[in-house]
């Protein structure tokens, strides 16, 4: 399907009218217009206050990954020591990048239907003394959501950097980069934001800029030009007007909600995903309910069905749900209810679809 008429996937989600009608308009040059470093400025401020943060945020070109890896080669050198979080497909995958670009790894790793449990990841930070501790707050495959707070300030005591992906959960739940201690937080565009994948965006902390400075990468997707690039009007390459213009609509619509209603959205729409799958007889993947995530729900592929088979069905009715990857492949699909798509009508309207995909096989 090109569009999909009931959208459910768990990103990039459904883009709204109003973020597409900032798409259509025909922008200057992002290199000349005082109005785009104001607009990017704008687009800056409105994001510390949707997550919590007094660091700076910078906004690039490219879709979330783009954070991932660009805020790791950053700040990690071959031979640093990385202490990654894994509860999940990205936790453990972030280790991974991690021994990628040369650095030593340690993993404390979780089974992917759980959260992380703080005390194991104390004894390893105090026995590893890591440059980089490394956690995923929402992780999508198992629709899981990990504490942070008390890491955050694990980190400070053994004087680690905070690097945290919350790709899938900014915006959709509180994310609290300052008072979780983050140094690094990573989002992009296409997940609770509603736009397309077109950007990327990172909270860095003071301490995160020494060690940028220190570490010295260079490449497109290094943090360190946009530490002073966009006040004295310069970009390492052209920026996207278009995108930019969506995220202020986007953040406008979040702010306009108020953030405690966004929440609240998100976790009134969660909840109702997940009572209405228990019954049509599909069970959760997270091994409690407080593991659930607010912004996308996991769960069995029903009994008696390939999730190729179930996809198949889905789709006849123009609903469209994720699979999912690794040793969750065809075992466990996903339920998005971030941004645009946390939106009772549209998890009911999904809901009918598999009560009767289900009668109807019988």
């Amino acid at each position: 399907m090109q569009s999909y008429p009931i959208p459910l996937v768990p990103g990039p989600v459904s883009v709204p009218e109003a973020v597409r009608a900032a798409y259509a308009i025909d922008y200057g040059s992002a290199d000349l217009e005082e109005e785009f470093f104001e607009l990017y400025e704008r687009c800056a401020r409105k994001l510390q206050i949707v997550l919590g943060a007094s660091t700076q945020v910078t906004i690039q070109t490219g879709e979330g990954m783009l954070a991932l890896w660009g805020a790791l080669k950053s700040v990690v050198r071959p031979g640093d020591r990385v202490l990654a979080v894994g509860t999940g497909l990205f936790g453990y995958g972030i280790g991974e990048m991690a021994q990628q670009i040369g650095a030593e790894v340690e993993i404390v790793g979780f089974p992917f239907d759980r959260i992380l449990d703080p005390e194991p990841v104390r004894e390893a930070a105090y026995r590893f003394r890591p440059k980089v501790i490394t956690a995923v707050h929402c992780e999508t495959p198992s629709g899981t959501l990990n504490p942070l707070e008390e890491l955050g300030k694990l980190c400070r005591e053994v004087d680690a950097l905070f690097y945290v992906d919350f790709v899938a959960s900014g915006g959709g739940v509180p994310v609290d980069v300052d008072r979780c201690h983050i140094d690094l937080g990573l989002l992009g565009s296409q997940k609770v934001l509603s736009l397309p994948p077109d950007l990327s965006m990172v909270t860095v902390s003071e301490r995160a800029w020494q060690a940028v400075a220190e570490a010295g990468y260079a490449g497109y997707d290094a943090l360190a030009p946009w530490r002073d690039g966009p006040a004295k009007r310069f970009f390492p390459y052209t920026h996207n007007w278009s995108a930019l213009a969506g995220l202020e609509v986007s953040l406008d619509l979040l702010l306009a909600e108020g953030m405690e209603a966004v929440y609240a959205r998100h976790a009134t729409v969660a909840e109702r995903c997940r009572r209405g799958l228990e019954a049509l007889g599909i069970r959760l993947f997270p091994a409690e309910e407080a593991y659930n995530s607010p912004t996308v729900t996991a769960a069995y592929v029903p009994e008696g069905w390939s999730w190729p088979e179930f996809d198949r069905a889905l789709r006849r009715h123009g609903m469209a749900v994720g699979g999912n990857y690794g040793e969750l492949a065809g075992k466990v699909f996903r339920v998005g209810h971030m941004g645009s798509q946390a939106d009772l009508g549209l998890v009911e309207r999904g809901l009918e679809v598999i009560r009767r995909v289900l009668a109807e096989k019988g």
